[in-house]
């Protein structure tokens, strides 16, 4: 964000585009500019098609640059431990304490670019393929929805006739699960019965695989099998998530970093928040664990800056920042700090082999059959992430017995040191034993954070599932009292403009949601008892 009144301009003009987002039913009217072409246009050479699923695949992890910041950095990434922000006043979110207009973000706005171009891929073709990339682009995005929130409009948003409208009863957290493994089931199928067919079909319309459908079916299966892990809290899901993970696993996931899930992007927008805009810079949790491991994919990850060694000689390295602190001097942040090494060039990463293969890792650990040994696993998984970043020595680290996170000292103020520390003492190599389950849970869920950087959403989901990795609260806790410090933020809670234009419906999913809307309310997987 360059400057504060565009963004309060952007959100003015967000405001009045979902003023009625919770009936837009005119999405027509509300996504097309007058210079922008219409459907029949479009349709002329099949570039409806097209269209909407690039359109869709931007909405995954968004493409665009604030929708982007304000899911990603400012809200989860922060709340995962990645990130902080650099100015007070974009440190909002971090405190618990967003401004209304920012709300709208996560939810209004992801609703409403997302329905227009699933209602029109729905009605401008029957091409099975086709209908099924789009149906599991829905799943993804929605299924980042409904982890920082809870209850969502799913089910009922598209109606028989291929209309759409969010002015529709919310489906429960556990149902919206339910329905998007059923519908996954269905890609597989589709996706198994056209592998035959040449990417050449489907290269333009597809900016991660270029139309291979060999590796849209181990994504696919890659995201049942994320799916499933988060429910492993939930007690009476536990024979159904073992026989879903198993599955997946059988019909084959990411394996390798050639399967990797990787947006290929023109212009990597996102890259302006950290190296334009300088809003954002690295996290004191994840700087504090990879020091401590003496990481070597630092060098890839983030960039240095000036810190004196423990003998007072001035050397390069890395610094992160806690969320919360008094942000007033964002000049001197942005050069005491560590950023985000992003260019403008980069894919955008959905998911990689490293995640699934941690995954199979703590499924063995529970027991389930995920062809593989848990520690094999886990070593596999390791390697996987250093080859991705390009680093060497995979072993070595994965062998490693004695280095331990380091307790978090502020080298910006030194006035926001972590006087609780250490958060964690875990190790990095294997401890077997079935007496060491909730270590090597520890070690998987924290290597798992590393290699999935900068996945903001992802991972603020499986701390909220796991409890790991151990990070710190935030300094300042604006939130009243509502949320506990210690057990952090639990879920986002949902924009105004809900309960002023969809009130029945939202008054009834607050009764889905178990508890009050806000963000000490735990989701339905959010289970495992605090530690």
């Amino acid at each position: 964000m360059k400057h504060t009144t565009s963004i309060l301009k952007l959100f003015s003009l967000a405001l009045l585009l979902v003023t009625g987002a919770a009936c837009t039913d005119n999405f027509d009217k509300i996504n097309r500019k007058d210079y922008q072409v219409d459907k029949e246009e479009l349709g002329r050479e099949g570039y409806n098609v097209g269209a909407s699923l690039k359109g869709l695949q931007g909405l995954v992890i968004p493409t665009e640059e604030h929708l982007y910041q304000f899911i990603e950095p400012l809200a989860a990434g922060a709340f995962a431990g990645y990130f902080s922000t650099t100015t007070e006043w974009t440190a909002k979110f971090e405190t618990y304490n967003p401004p209304i207009d920012w709300q709208e973000a996560p939810f209004s706005d992801i609703m409403t670019r997302t329905y227009p171009f699933y209602r029109d891929l729905l009605q401008e073709t029957e091409d099975p393929v086709a209908l099924a990339l789009g149906k599991l682009l829905r799943i993804i995005i929605m299924h980042r929805v409904t982890d920082m929130y809870g209850p969502i409009p799913y089910s009922k948003v598209i109606s028989k006739t291929g209309d759409a409208s969010l002015t529709v009863p919310y489906d429960s957290q556990e149902d919206v699960y339910k329905q998007m493994l059923k519908e996954l089931d269905e890609v597989v199928a589709t996706l198994k019965d056209n592998l035959s067919l040449s990417a050449e079909a489907y290269r333009k319309y597809d900016d991660v695989y270029q139309g291979d459908l060999s590796k849209w079916l181990k994504f696919t299966n890659s995201l049942k099998l994320r799916m499933a892990m988060r429910m492993t809290y939930v007690p009476e899901m536990q024979a159904e998530i073992r026989r879903i993970a198993e599955e997946a696993v059988t019909s084959g996931v990411l394996t390798a970093n050639t399967d990797n899930a990787f947006l290929k992007v023109e212009e990597n927008r996102p890259a302006m928040i950290f190296n334009d805009w300088n809003d954002s810079r690295i996290g004191a949790d994840i700087i504090s664990y990879m020091n401590g491991y003496k990481d070597p994919r630092r060098e890839k990850m983030f960039t240095t800056v000036d810190v004196y060694d423990e003998y007072w000689n001035l050397v390069k390295g890395w610094v992160g920042i806690r969320i919360g602190i008094d942000a007033t001097n964002k000049d001197y942040i942005i050069t005491a700090s560590s950023n985000y090494m992003t260019t403008k060039t980069d894919p955008i990463m959905w998911m990689n082999a490293a995640e699934i293969t941690f995954l199979r890792a703590e499924g063995a650990l529970r027991g389930w059959n995920m062809g593989g040994e848990a520690k094999d696993l886990y070593n596999q998984a390791i390697a996987l992430s250093f080859e991705q970043w390009g680093v060497t020595e995979a072993n070595t680290y994965a062998a490693n017995t004695t280095d331990m996170p380091l307790i978090y000292t502020d080298a910006l103020y030194y006035m926001y040191d972590d006087t609780a520390g250490p958060r964690s003492t875990i190790t990095i190599a294997w401890e077997n034993g079935a007496e060491n389950f909730e270590r090597n849970l520890e070690r998987i869920i924290t290597q798992k954070w590393i290699a999935n950087f900068p996945l903001g959403v992802e991972s603020w989901s499986e701390f909220r599932r796991t409890g790991y990795p151990r990070l710190i609260p935030v300094v300042e806790n604006k939130s009243g009292g509502i949320i506990d410090t210690n057990h952090m933020i639990r879920r986002l809670w949902y924009p105004p403009t809900e309960y002023t234009e969809n009130a029945d419906n939202i008054n009834l999913a607050i009764g889905l949601l178990g508890g009050p809307d806000n963000g000490g309310t735990r989701l339905w997987w959010d289970k495992k008892p605090f530690q």
